[in-house]
């Protein structure tokens, strides 16, 4: 029992680092855009913010002219996707200015927070954690444990049995 609140404590105690390190963190961070600095720099080329509405204008017109055909419906919606990447791409995120210990402190809420959480959730591969016995040795444990499943097992074989005779 006591093993088991301890697993607990430490995995709230994970997840609460892991929330408060997160916190801090987007607090640290500024995001700006400059979408409407006029110009946008896509592979080398220089493209004027206001040429990204040209796919989605003239979707929007050819659905209209058309009654709304599938391919002015896909011309329309390439045009709000690139309208979308455009404005993802003229997005700037950037850290603020912190001390070392103000970066450190949030480097080890969030990721010893996030490992207390994996270990206690038994994501880690290949390490499995034992349950603690006091003083029993881990074979009398698994023979308990393998005797057990044969005894249910029988159980069930002999109700599958009285199944088919009543039948």
């Amino acid at each position: 029992m006591k093993k088991t609140k301890n697993e607990v404590l430490q995995f709230l105690a994970g997840l609460v680092m892991l929330i408060v390190g997160l916190y801090i963190f987007s607090q640290k961070v500024m995001v700006s855009s400059a979408f409407f600095s006029g110009r946008l720099m896509l592979g080398g080329l220089h493209v004027s913010n206001g040429l990204i509405m040209i796919p989605f204008i003239a979707g929007i017109v050819w659905m209209f002219a058309s009654g709304g055909s599938l391919a002015s419906k896909a011309t329309t919606a390439v045009g709000v996707l690139i309208i979308i990447v455009t404005i993802i791409l003229s997005t700037n995120i950037s850290l603020s200015r912190i001390t070392l210990f103000e970066w450190v402190l949030i480097l080890v809420l969030i990721f010893g927070g996030a490992g207390l959480l994996v270990r206690n959730l038994g994501l880690l591969p290949g390490k499995r954690r034992t349950r603690e016995m006091d003083g029993a040795d881990m074979d009398d444990l698994v023979e308990k444990e393998l005797r057990e499943s044969r005894e249910a097992l029988r159980d069930i074989e002999a109700e599958i049995e009285k199944l088919r005779k009543d039948k």
